[in-house]
């Protein structure tokens, strides 16, 4: 066998991430996607590189700072080197999105939606511009200067300021103001003609800056913006076992804002004096700044969608797709015998989560069903979940619920609903020290003539009703017996923090989950070795862990063919000789969100296929609690397998790693085909001859009642005539 380069084989962390927040970039200019949905995919980037910075810059700098520190234990880079290469590739990153954005810009407008620049604004415009801004935002301004009585003050995470260089009679300040959010930031410009105009708030104080330090000459202004770390490690600060883990968490929140700044965005060009001043207030290097000269945050294109008429919206927006009823259920009868006949899959966001939702409130009220318990990671802030657990406390169900207080940016609202659940006497589990609770599973138990009965929920997604519209996902719901009794030793062992429990059918982390996976690649390996046909399929968002991504390279030593369908990081180099050259990588970026994780181990006849909540990263298979579900059904294992064999044939929207690390589009003769696109086509034509099958079952039974109803009429008929002879 070759000797292989080790650091070829491996591609750095946040590298991978960075280029796949470039996909998302490059959706923007993808000539299918309609315009107001590009600007959506520009947003979205803009938010996912503010989060990456919050997160994996902020950690980063923590590393730096500690000598001891291990470097990446594949590309061998240290903190500081890493942060060098996310500072040089998020430079061309924002070369790159103010292209793309000039462009879009340019094509809303010859849809006669405009962004008025206010140095090019009509004089009448200017008018109403200036009255509005003296009347709706001056009042509610809290500008400041810096000087001796005037400290420089703390930049909120996030936050938009306009800073100015002022010149006064003796000296020279430097001014800020603070763009209150509690202001309309998209403003709306009155026309008699059917043009939408509209001007972003930052831009307009920004122009009258003048107005507000009137008794100053104003030199230059420019928009600022700061990027704080928010990585707090929860479990290492929380280490006194009589405090109050909500409580403390909430104190963790506060100091998240005012953690130390790890970028600063400038909307122009910014004298070196300046520059120099800002680096020295905020404590951070001059590669630390950034000049973006669009919109720092494009969150406001929501805004816009709600400004036009319908047509507008048919022509710009995404042609609207319902997630449909699967047919796999009659929803006219009860869930609750049906899944407990055969298991269900629904796939989101093609199949709606209305089914499960309607198992969940059955439940609630079934007076045969005595417990509920559930895991709860991420959920909607309008939640017909908890509303259905609430219900079932109320109906006097034992309901427990492990709530995730950790899930990064929902903490809060998470804090809210573990409230709301512990008042209505739910019992409330704040999961385990040094492990977060990531894993999506109910099990419901129930009791019939002494008789014991449970019914398991397995999901690859949060129990939330609003991404279950946006990110491809599945959800399992099954009676089978050895699924539901290792569920029940799993949330026995989290309720008494047991991380070291036993399962048999289930792969648990931290318990198993590189032990197991790794058995399933050896056999591969083995049946490979022995001339046979050693496969691995496998969906997941994210692959970091290196034992397995090394359990992997040694079955494509071997032989074992592996189709790898990773939508973000990717840290394994694929197709090189001596080290991957049986490996492909595939990376799925479209309308939705890819969600779903599923495991394909051996060719169909013998394969064993899971589902999960877990990628294959580090932080899920040694530091959270995660599940790995079989599925045993041949007809479900079919479609799953067929899914993912339809995503591999993508040749619309997804990409190819190539061997110089590079994600390319499919190129292919055969007829375009969107994987998301043929799920939803399939879904709707499955609800379709669903729905007609249910009319021919009524049809036939209204036609067999009249038959009856016609034969007992024509004896009538007959006995009366026999009556009368």
């Amino acid at each position: 066998m070759a000797e292989r380069n080790e650091k070829s084989c491996y591609i750095n962390r946040e590298l991978s991430w960075l280029r796949f927040n470039e996909r998302v970039l490059d959706e923007a200019s993808d000539p299918k996607v309609p315009i107001l949905e590009k600007m959506k995919f520009i947003s979205i980037f803009c938010s996912n590189l503010d989060e990456f910075y919050m997160i994996r810059v902020g950690s980063l700098f923590d590393q730096s700072q500690i000598s001891s520190y291990e470097p990446d234990n594949k590309t061998g880079m240290d903190a500081k080197e890493q942060l060098q290469l996310i500072f040089e590739t998020t430079a061309d990153l924002i070369k790159k999105k103010t292209k793309v954005y000039k462009k879009v810009i340019e094509d809303l407008a010859e849809k006669l939606i405009v962004q008025v620049e206010m140095k090019d604004a009509l004089e009448e415009d200017i008018i109403y511009l200036k009255r509005y801004f003296n009347e709706e935002v001056l009042p509610f301004l809290s500008p400041s200067i810096i000087d001796n009585k005037h400290p420089f003050p703390h930049l909120e995470n996030k936050a938009t300021y306009v800073c100015v260089n002022l010149k006064g009679k003796n000296r020279s300040h430097f001014g800020i103001i603070p763009i209150n959010k509690s202001i309309e930031r998209l403003i709306v410009i009155p026309t008699i003609t059917n043009i939408h105009k509209y001007v972003l708030l930052e831009d307009l104080i920004h122009h009258f800056a003048k107005e507000v330090f009137s008794i100053y000459n104003v030199e230059d202004r420019f928009l600022v913006r700061v990027t704080r770390n928010a990585d707090i490690d929860v479990d290492s600060d929380f280490l006194d076992e009589e405090m109050d883990y909500k409580s403390h968490l909430q104190e963790l929140l506060k100091e998240r804002r005012r953690l130390a700044a790890v970028r600063l965005e400038v909307s122009n060009n910014v004298s070196k004096n300046t520059l120099d001043y800002l680096a020295n207030r905020l404590n951070i290097a001059h590669h630390q700044i950034f000049t973006d000269t669009t919109p720092f945050d494009l969150s406001y294109v929501m805004k816009i969608e709600d400004e036009l008429s319908v047509k507008l919206k048919q022509e710009l927006l995404f042609e609207p797709l319902i997630p449909q009823i699967t047919s796999s259920l009659d929803l006219k009868r009860s869930i609750i015998p049906q899944v407990l006949k055969k298991d269900l899959i629904l796939s989101y966001p093609y199949e709606s989560m209305k089914p499960f939702l309607t198992f969940l409130k059955e439940t609630s009220e079934d007076p045969d069903t005595i417990s509920l318990k559930i895991t709860l990671y991420r959920v909607s802030s309008e939640s017909k979940i908890i509303e259905y657990l609430i219900n079932a406390a109320e109906n006097g169900k034992d309901v427990t619920a492990v709530v995730e207080l950790r899930a990064r940016f929902d903490e809060e609202n998470n804090i809210q609903w573990a409230k709301r659940l512990e008042e209505a006497g739910c019992r409330v589990v704040y999961g385990l020290e040094g492990y977060k609770v990531h894993s999506k599973v109910l099990l419901v138990t129930r009791k019939i003539n002494n008789h014991i009965q449970t019914i398991a929920q397995i999901g690859t997604g949060n129990y939330n009703e609003k991404t279950a519209k946006v990110y491809t996902d599945l959800c399992l719901i099954t009676s089978n017996e050895a699924i539901c009794t290792d569920i029940s030793e799993y949330f026995k062992n989290m309720l008494i923090g047991n991380s070291e429990g036993s399962y048999n059918v289930l792969i648990v982390a931290p318990t198993n989950f590189r032990q197991e996976i790794s058995k399933l690649i050896d056999r591969e390996i083995e049946i490979s070795k022995n001339g046979g046909q050693g496969y691995i399929l496998i969906k997941i968002n994210s692959l970091t862990d290196k034992v397995l991504i090394d359990k992997m390279i040694e079955a494509s030593e071997n032989g074992v063919k592996i189709d790898l369908i990773i939508r973000g990081i990717c840290c394994l180099q694929s197709g090189l000789k001596g080290c991957s050259k049986n490996i492909r990588v595939v990376s799925i970026v479209g309308r939705y969100l890819e969600h779903s994780r599923v495991f394909c181990f051996g060719t169909p006849e013998r394969q064993a296929m899971y589902i999960s909540s877990a990628d294959w990263m580090t932080r899920n298979t040694t530091r959270r609690f995660e599940i790995a579900c079989p599925i045993f059904d041949d007809q479900i294992r079919g479609r799953l397998f067929e899914m993912l064999n339809v995503m591999l044939k993508d040749n619309t929207k997804a990409r190819v790693l190539n061997q110089s690390g590079k994600y390319k589009h499919i190129i292919s003769d055969e007829k375009p085909l969107d994987s998301q696109i043929y799920f939803f086509e399939e879904a709707i034509t499955n609800a379709k001859n669903q729905a007609l099958k249910s009319v021919k079952v009524e049809q036939d039974s209204v036609s067999s009642q009249n038959a009856k109803t016609g034969n007992r009429f024509f004896d009538w008929v007959k006995s009366i005539f026999n009556r009368n002879i």
